[in-house]
């Protein structure tokens, strides 16, 4: 995988017995963060059956691409690791690598679909938002 400069990477340390102890429903529920939180960029994010993360599909122009990773691990139900949403990663560095071992589809960004930068605290603040909508929490 890759974490670099232009991506908001969260890596979430919840206790799931506090929540819900079903990993699926936890890495569906982080997809939906981003997908909500893409949205208010006007961007209409997918999840693929299969495949882990938040993709937008393609078009006449573009192939299928990943524009959020996700990748957990839990341990006692206690989660570590999380997300990467691409904001405005400089998308060159996925060329030297094959993210999450798949070939036959694209990386993205938020900045690279709208065609310009965007404030990562923006998006900060909406991530946030909908975590606390989905999790039911209060950040302190």
């Amino acid at each position: 995988t890759y974490h670099g400069p232009g991506q908001i990477v969260g890596y979430p340390i919840l206790d799931l017995d506090c929540f819900f102890t079903d990993i699926h429903r936890y890495v569906r529920t982080i997809e939906e963060v981003s997908i909500r939180t893409i949205a208010h960029f006007g961007l209409e994010g997918k999840r693929i059956e299969g495949m882990s993360g938040v993709w937008l599909e393609a078009n006449e122009e573009k192939k299928t691409r990943k524009i959020c990773a996700i990748g957990i691990h839990l341990s006692r139900w206690v989660s570590m690791h999380g997300f990467a949403l691409n904001v405005n990663t400089n998308l060159e560095y996925f060329k030297y690598i094959v993210p999450c071992g798949i070939t036959d589809k694209a990386v993205t960004s938020i900045a690279e679909e709208l065609g310009k930068p965007v404030d990562p605290e923006e998006v900060k603040s909406e991530i946030k938002k909908h975590f606390i909508d989905l999790f039911n929490v209060e950040f302190i």
